[in-house]
């Protein structure tokens, strides 16, 4: 999904507490997460483009990454809050690194945080 609409500088929607939980969650940068992308959609068969590979989600959280925090949007804040929503409800909240299934990790990697890695 594209992300549209006014930037939230204007429309002061995002809060310094949701902007510094999104970037405590999301523990990868964008060059590691769009590598993930592209790594987990590529089979044998074909390969997707490098600006379509992954979860929607994934692709949001890529995109989020990418932008400044005045630049972005009410559907990027919306991306932001589901994201740390996904990530507290899979994890605990101190966020140590901790091994799971290799699914359960490969699952949180997609939207950008790696259980492995120190938040």
């Amino acid at each position: 999904m594209v992300s549209t609409g006014p930037p939230v500088a204007t429309l002061t929607l995002m809060s310094n507490t949701l902007w510094d939980e999104f970037h405590r969650v999301v523990n990868m940068t964008s060059h590691e997460l769009e590598d993930w992308l592209r790594t987990r959609s590529a089979d044998e068969d074909a390969e997707e483009l490098p600006d379509q590979a992954g979860t929607p989600t994934g692709q949001d959280v890529l995109r989020v990454l990418r932008k400044r925090r005045t630049d972005l949007t009410t559907e990027d804040v919306r991306v932001m809050r589901r994201v740390v929503d996904r990530v507290q409800a899979q994890r605990r909240d101190d966020l140590e690194p901790t091994a799971g299934e290799a699914h359960w990790r490969h699952r949180l990697m997609s939207i950008g945080h790696d259980p492995l890695k120190p938040a």
